[in-house]
């Protein structure tokens, strides 16, 4: 769906290049994460793959052509949901989204069912200038899927959402993988890569640094132990994981005490980032 060989992109009028090198891929079914920090590349590198830039050197294929051999059709099969999404204020959401069903050519009213899910068929026919930040964020991802791409391009889909929300949007994302679709994420929100992908590319002034399976790289980066929180007052001892069957002292805890928490001690994503790149993510 996604082949990145060689990528980089320097800006008009710019010092240095923007992204350097950049070689990755992604799959169909696949939901691949790209992390990093303000300013390290990741929406340059979304404006690449969707077609509104065009690479300075490498090659970026994607649903087997050549970025630079799509023509306007390329916008019929992907979707893109923006970090900030652009939509037209005065309009209503089913105005906006009827508009867009037009533009693509849709006979279907997929977006009434999708709007319906995200919690906004009650404000269908309001202004948009009305929604909230979070109203917009979803109004932007039922834009996105409501010609039904085979490949979505997502910037912080969770923007803006509070808890529940991030948990019916990111319902839909898995189950547009589920359904063979690819999704190429942008974020600075570890836990939605953990909760998400099932790749991760680490970005850093323009470069990977890291690209791998979210839980290798816990696995890799973490201790293998777990933490077992016990007694009154309350103790917490680690314990090697590879040996917990034979170790006397385990088992002594977990029959003579009553056990409070018991948690693996893997890294999370943040931590990964920190040590391998040098640089915090917020």
């Amino acid at each position: 769906m996604i082949e990145v060989d060689g990528l980089s992109y320097r800006y008009p009028k710019a010092t240095s290049p923007t992204l350097h090198s950049l070689s990755f891929s992604a799959k169909p079914g696949q939901i691949l994460g790209f992390v990093g920090p303000s300013g390290a590349g990741k929406s340059t590198t979304q404006k690449l793959l969707t077609g509104q830039l065009t690479p300075s050197d490498g090659n970026v294929i994607v649903l087997g052509q050549l970025i630079g051999d799509w023509g306007r059709d390329l916008y019929q099969h992907i979707g893109v949901g923006f970090e900030l999404p652009t939509h037209f204020l005065r309009l209503t959401g089913r105005e906006n989204l009827e508009f867009f069903r037009a533009l693509y050519g849709v006979s279907s009213n997929r977006y009434l069912e999708l709007m319906t899910e995200l919690g906004l068929d009650q404000a269908l026919d309001q202004p948009v200038s009305d929604y909230s930040k979070g109203m917009k964020t979803r109004l932007g991802l039922a834009r996105a899927l409501l010609h039904d791409p085979q490949l979505l391009f997502l910037d912080e889909p969770g923007g803006g959402l509070d808890p529940a929300n991030i948990a019916v949007v990111e319902s839909i994302i898995q189950r547009e993988r589920a359904a063979g679709k690819t999704v190429f994420l942008t974020t600075h929100d570890m836990l939605t890569v953990d909760r998400l992908c099932d790749r991760v590319a680490f970005l850093i002034d323009g470069k990977i640094a890291v690209f791998d399976d979210p839980a290798a790289l816990k696995q890799v980066h973490g201790k293998s132990e777990l933490a077992v929180t016990f007694g009154d007052p309350q103790t917490t001892e680690n314990f090697a994981l590879d040996t917990l069957g034979q170790n006397p002292r385990f088992r002594q805890v977990i029959e003579q005490y009553p056990l409070h928490t018991l948690h693996s001690q893997e890294a999370s994503l943040s931590e990964i980032f920190l040590k391998l790149t040098g640089t915090a993510i917020d």
